[in-house]
């Protein structure tokens, strides 16, 4: 399966600068933003990096209200969160795919908003695509996941390498988000808390509740993708532009897979750095 970059609204400048950067053109040259020990491991680890390969999406974010004194999640702005992100994800894969790149590794995703409009951001999400020359996997194996598409990793070149000598590959990377709002105390209550350590149950519950829908979306993503688990996973609490008492929980991970039954994890070095500090 290949994506169809058009479709994707990949720019034509772009289609032109990945097709001349294809493993045998004439004057095909790597990019890439891995420093250079990454690199260098990643290459050891048997991939070939082909180049940087980035998505876009600038969204409007849409207006949704939030009762005075009521946890609830919102869901107009849970879903135009996921939504912006995974056009961002599908840009960036489909310029791997114009590579030819068996996956995308290093994978950064970031959040903008922009001075133009108070509810425009910007998605952007961002890697470098690689080619499986020397890895090492079982006769057969297939890189990609069952969706066809590379795999996506936001592992470092370190993590990533140790990750595959020890007998495990990525799949995916996956995310779960909740934008949720968070109700206000009464003034009784806020009046009666002056001066006292006591803990505050209708903020702790919707946090701990947006934070489990996240979550569980997350762990959702990666039971589709027929993952053993996930690593690496950061949990986020991004407070945005909507005011002190709505947050977004971002949960995102690398879904991963046994390469063989053994996993053989190597001996970790002791090392001691030679700089006076």
């Amino acid at each position: 399966m290949t994506i169809d970059p058009n479709p994707m609204g990949i720019p034509q400048d772009a289609l032109r600068r990945l097709s001349a950067m294809r493993p045998g053109q004439p004057t095909s040259i790597f990019t890439s933003d891995l420093s250079v020990n990454e690199f260098l491991l990643v290459r050891e680890a048997g991939f070939r990096p082909l180049g940087l390969v980035f998505g876009s999406s600038i969204y409007h974010v849409g207006f949704q209200a939030g009762r005075w004194s009521k946890n609830q999640e919102m869901g107009t702005l849970s879903a135009a969160m996921y939504h912006a992100r995974e056009l961002a994800m599908t840009r960036m894969e489909a310029e791997a795919d114009v590579l030819g790149a068996d996956g995308v590794v290093a994978v950064r995703l970031n959040i903008e908003f922009k001075e133009f409009g108070s509810d425009l951001a910007e998605f952007t999400a961002v890697g470098t695509a690689v080619h499986a020359d020397t890895a090492l996997a079982p006769d057969g194996f297939g890189w990609k996941p069952n969706t066809g598409k590379p795999f996506t990793s936001d592992l470092s070149g370190q993590d990533f390498w140790t990750l595959l000598q020890a007998g495990y590959a990525p799949l995916g990377m996956v995310m779960g988000t909740c934008v949720y709002h968070i109700a206000h105390q009464k003034f009784g209550q806020s009046f009666s808390n002056i001066g006292q350590n006591v803990e505050i149950p209708q903020f702790t519950e919707a946090l701990y509740d947006a934070g489990e829908l996240a979550m569980s979306r997350m762990q959702a993503e990666g039971e589709a993708l027929h993952a053993e688990g996930i690593v690496g996973v950061n949990l986020l609490s991004l407070p945005h532009r909507w005011g002190g008492h709505t947050t977004e929980f971002f949960a995102v991970g690398t879904a991963v897979r046994p390469l063989r039954a053994d996993h053989s994890i190597p001996t970790p070095q002791l090392m001691l750095p030679l700089a006076d500090r």
